[in-house]
């Protein structure tokens, strides 16, 4: 685990998207074993093979999580937004999310 990805998700103020940040980078983990971790563009990105594979992003009233190569995924299209090849999922306080599924569909995006 990446120290810089830590201290972001640390330094998030609200307590609520802290703790699905650090669900989401758990999601992750276990989806992509070998994932490496940066900060880049000021927000935690993850890497299989040097190619992105998910991004943690916050907001004032949302936590989004972005699965890349999420092309051939049969995603329920009233979760996620964004082009087929790139799709996010947006969490706001209270929400939460089935981390299974979730943790089968970065897998999935991630062999290619």
């Amino acid at each position: 685990m990446n120290q810089e990805v830590t201290d972001f998700i640390h330094s998030i103020k609200e307590p609520w998207q802290g703790e699905l940040a650090t669900s989401l980078r758990k999601v992750v983990h276990q989806a992509i074993p070998d994932v490496n971790e940066r900060i880049q563009y000021k927000k935690p990105h993850f890497l299989k093979n040097g190619k992105y594979a998910a991004v943690i992003s916050t907001s004032k009233e949302a936590v989004s999580f972005t699965i890349f190569n999420a092309s051939s995924l049969d995603l329920p299209e009233s979760m996620f937004d964004g082009p087929p090849e790139r799709k996010t999922l947006k969490l706001r306080k209270g929400d939460t999310f089935d981390s299974e599924q979730l943790v089968s569909w970065v897998s999935q995006a991630s062999v290619g």
